[in-house]
């Protein structure tokens, strides 16, 4: 895996006390990998040093194959920071137009960038406005429009999606799509965790600094724990061979919710079901979300 980003023993101590310490850190290029962790975990520090706005303690961070010092690697990097404070006075062409001057862009061709980035975040026909008459969810895409307006490679989103209603989350969600599907590596920091679920590839879980646990979505949730299993009938010698499947937590009118052990999965009490001559009405399988993970390694300190 080519990387973007890559830490090693990272830290930074403010007054002597560190609040990143030792983080060891992989982002594949070309993937979205969200960085999740409680207030006070290190995230927002980790950003800013990966940025070069904070200079670690010690350890080493490198991004885009070199140092976040180099001018050339700066020019490739684009950020939404979550406490935005914009030049409120300019309209958004006038805003997008600063940033991408800043970033290096010819006034030629922000003529048809400008316009592309507003379309992009859904604000197409309100360039001439002044930033005083958006929205707070009208500035954080126009901070979106601003961070992606030079092409960068690698974007880091703070919160991106935290003053939108979900149908501006699906649009920024598909935003973030597009942007992976052109080569774009996306580095997102949320609290919504049913979001970052459906957009990133991989997480890290940061706690004091450090990473508890960090993969693939689908390979840290692991397989459904429990089901809901609904028949037409539930004799007492299906709900003896269920109960050798897993522990019946709740029953009734032939509904059934069980705590899968070991090994078993869907498949075999669908099996067990159909063997017995009971009609399987519904099978819905429940593994643990992102949410649930979270709080169990908070909660353990990363031992799972």
């Amino acid at each position: 895996m080519t990387l973007a980003i890559e830490t090693r023993g990272l830290r930074k101590e403010y007054r002597g006390r560190a609040v990143v310490e030792s983080l060891d850190l992989e982002v594949g290029r070309g993937e979205v990998f969200g960085f999740l962790g409680p207030n006070g975990a290190g995230k927002s520090t980790t950003v800013k040093m990966l940025l070069g706005l904070v200079r670690p303690t010690s350890g080493e961070a490198r991004v885009l194959g070199g140092s976040v010092n180099e001018e050339r690697v700066r020019r490739k990097l684009g950020f939404l920071p979550e406490q935005f404070r914009f030049h409120t006075w300019m309209t958004g062409e006038e805003f997008l137009t600063f940033h991408g001057r800043l970033a290096g862009l010819s006034v030629r061709a922000l003529r048809d960038r400008v316009p592309e980035a507003l379309s992009l975040v859904g604000l197409t026909g309100r360039g001439k406005d002044e930033l005083r008459s958006y929205s707070k969810g009208m500035l954080q895409r126009v901070g979106l429009a601003q961070a992606i307006i030079h092409t960068p490679d690698l974007v880091f989103l703070d919160e991106p999606t935290s003053a939108l209603d979900p149908l501006g989350r699906v649009e920024v969600r598909n935003i973030i799509h597009s942007l992976k599907d052109s080569g774009v590596t996306i580095f997102l920091n949320s609290h919504l965790l049913t979001e970052v679920e459906q957009t990133c590839d991989r997480v890290a879980f940061v706690n004091g600094g450090r990473v508890l646990k960090a993969g693939r979505i689908n390979d840290l949730l692991g397989p459904p724990r429990t089901l809901d299993l609904q028949v037409d009938a539930l004799a007492p010698d299906l709900l003896v061979k269920l109960r050798k499947l897993g522990r019946v937590t709740a029953r009734g009118e032939g509904r059934v919710r069980m705590a899968l052990t070991d090994g078993t999965d869907a498949a075999r009490v669908a099996e067990v079901v159909v063997s017995s001559g009971a009609r399987l009405q519904e099978l819905s399988p429940h593994r643990p979300d992102l949410e649930d993970l979270f709080v169990e390694l908070i909660e353990m300190g990363g031992d799972r």
